[in-house]
């Protein structure tokens, strides 16, 4: 009778503390999705009504030409297109030079290794401002201002975060797999194409989504470097619709949530992935 009443007593705290996570969790998720509600229904509002007192939760009835009026008003097909192709190259780029250092730096043996690995890491703690001049410098000197490659061309030589990500996950691959290649006279290559990059499928995933979601939301580098306009990305789009004077909140919010469901889109495909790349890429045994 007493184990009776314990386990029941146990249960009925166990089942307190599921609802206190789940309602912590509700809570959070509140706070999240607040701002993409707002945006949403500011989108969906006329532009008096924005900043209406008191808030207007819902417009009524909701004003849907904002998105056709606001994506219309500039050349948004070209800016995603210019963007679309910065955003493929640059997860190319990412994912071919990161993988290949990576696995070096996890598997392959050199003298200072280490020591070369601790600066590259070092270099993380160098803001962008830094190394901005400088590179515009040499991409002035190279010809290549206001076209699209020196916003391509750093990722084909690597991200010092990304390297790190992917080394952690090489790590977790036992090496009897690359020995076994070996006795059956595989070769380097042939080991990390056939081998060590499909188990790294998830890391480079998780590469692929940080390297794709940072170029399609980059503004400072398009900003930099781009001066035509029929080169401009959808980020630089969307700031026409701030001016000195004036911001057209109603048309920012359309063409702003229109913009983001592409990134929205790709994470929820690949998410599994992303988290167990994240998961194994953080952890080293």
């Amino acid at each position: 009778m007493d184990n009776d009443r314990s386990d029941l007593h146990i249960m009925r705290l166990r089942g307190r503390r599921l609802a206190l996570r789940y309602l912590l969790l509700a809570g959070a998720a509140v706070l999240f999705l607040a701002p993409l509600y707002w945006m949403i229904a500011s989108s969906l509002k006329p532009e008096y009504d924005v900043f209406a007192r008191p808030p207007i939760w819902w417009p009524s009835p909701p004003r849907w030409q904002n998105y056709v009026e606001a994506l219309t008003k500039l050349p948004f097909g070209r800016y995603a297109v210019n963007t679309l192709i910065i955003a493929v190259f640059s997860v190319v780029g990412y994912t071919l030079s990161c993988t290949v250092v990576a696995y070096g730096f996890a598997r392959l043996r050199a003298p200072g290794k280490d020591t070369l690995f601790v600066l590259m890491l070092a270099t993380l703690m160098l803001p962008y401002p830094v190394v901005m001049i400088p590179q515009y410098v040499i991409f002035s000197e190279l010809d290549l201002v206001n076209t699209f490659w020196p916003l391509i061309l750093p990722a084909f030589l690597g991200s010092p975060f990304y390297i790190f990500l992917l080394r952690q996950f090489f790590m977790q691959i036992p090496p009897d797999l690359e020995d076994a290649a070996r006795i059956d006279g595989a070769n380097l290559g042939q080991i990390l194409w056939y081998i060590m990059l499909p188990l790294a499928r998830p890391a480079m995933a998780t590469v692929a989504i940080f390297s794709f979601q940072f170029a399609w939301n980059d503004f400072l580098a398009p900003l930099i470097y781009l001066q035509d306009q029929s080169k401009y990305t959808l980020m630089l789009g969307l700031s026409f619709f701030r001016s000195s004077f004036q911001v057209n909140w109603a048309y920012l919010m359309a063409a702003s949530l229109t913009v983001a469901l592409p990134v929205i889109i790709l994470f929820f495909i690949a998410q599994r992935e992303f988290i167990e790349g994240i998961t194994l890429g953080g952890v080293k045994q």
